[in-house]
């Protein structure tokens, strides 16, 4: 059996697969398919204070290896949530990390505070991203200070046992600089990253596909920046919990994510055309980590920072790395911790 628990903040899940904000719903999507409990815990879309009813459509188009997206925070508000959503989730056991988002600190603490008093919330994300309505529109993520306002704000409304993610854009100058400031402010975990900006034009209509224009670009195309944040801000902030995404579709892609140094992953995209991905992606990690000898996924967080001589290895010449997820077939060595 392979040791599967991973802590964020005084919480511990029993597994590292998360769905990613915006992607699974509000679990009775993904309920069609799988029991939710089975998820590490179940990521809610951006939770507003009111409800708000989107972009205008299109909003939603393929790129190669990824999707563009203007949904604009579509949702019914707090009120809604607290009151259809989280109880349905609560009779299914699922743990549920509510992402929260709002035009002001004021919104996002409101927000905050009220899920603080229902019962079964695990964890509160904060999506950094939206934009900030007192600061001409710039998006809270892209400035140090204005991201650790927001995440000192959220930190003194909620509750001590509810740990506080503050969710990264790659779309900075300074992406370790951001996370620093969040984790100064009181954040118990990061997650990274979010959606890149980008835009796609149709070349038939000469006109931008997306009816808003730009959007926010997912899926394999952005891994590679995801995997490059990850490792950063790990290599700066060790002991800070990490929840990594970005283009997730196999086990092998989230074992790439723990070795750069997260310690959950989020999968988003992917449940688009594999509603079942999530469990599926546990499953090949599970796999994964049997064929490398590993017993504990703790045992390999971060493990890419490490010098080779970090792990005694004990080769098993009979055993490839193929059924994973895909990979290569060399030899593998069997591991055991210093």
């Amino acid at each position: 059996m392979i040791d599967m628990a991973t802590r964020i903040g005084d919480v511990t899940l029993p597994n590292p697969v998360l769905t990613a904000a915006g992607c699974g719903g509000t679990g009775r999507e993904l309920g069609r398919f799988f029991d939710v409990g089975r998820l590490g815990a179940l990521v809610t879309p951006s939770i507003t204070p009111s409800p708000r009813a989107g972009r205008p459509a299109p909003r939603l188009t393929e790129t190669p290896s990824g999707v563009l997206n203007a949904a604009g925070l579509q949702g019914p508000g707090i009120e809604d949530f607290l009151t259809r959503d989280l109880p349905w989730l609560a009779e299914r056991e699922a743990r549920v990390i509510v992402s929260i988002g709002g035009g002001s600190v004021g919104e996002y603490a409101e927000v905050a505070r009220l899920l603080g008093d229902a019962p079964g919330v695990t964890a509160i994300e904060i999506n950094t991203s939206c934009p900030n309505v007192e600061d001409r529109g710039s998006m809270f993520a892209a400035h140090p200070s204005a991201a650790a306002r927001l995440v000192r704000a959220v930190r003194a409304s909620a509750p001590r046992r509810l740990p506080v993610l503050a969710k990264l854009s790659a779309d900075v100058t300074d992406i370790v600089g951001v996370a620093m400031a969040c984790a100064d402010a009181g954040a118990d975990g990061l997650s990274m990253i979010n959606t890149l900006h980008g835009m796609t034009i149709d070349t038939d209509t000469l006109r931008p596909r997306l009816a808003g224009v730009t959007g926010e670009l997912s899926g394999p195309a952005i891994r590679p920046v995801a995997v490059r944040c990850v490792y950063q801000v790990h290599a700066a902030l060790p002991e800070v919990p990490i929840v990594g995404m970005g283009g997730i579709r196999t086990g092998l892609d989230a074992l790439e994510f723990v070795l750069a140094g997260a310690s959950a992953v989020a999968v988003g995209t992917a449940t688009l055309h594999d509603p079942s991905a999530c469990v599926r992606i546990l499953r090949e990690l599970d796999g994964a980590l049997k064929e490398r000898g590993i017993d504990r996924l703790a045992d390999v967080v971060g493990l890419a920072h490490k010098p080779a001589g970090s792990l005694h290895r004990r080769i098993d010449p009979n055993v490839g790395l193929a059924g994973a997820g895909g990979g290569a077939t060399e030899p593998i060595e069997q591991e055991t911790t210093q």
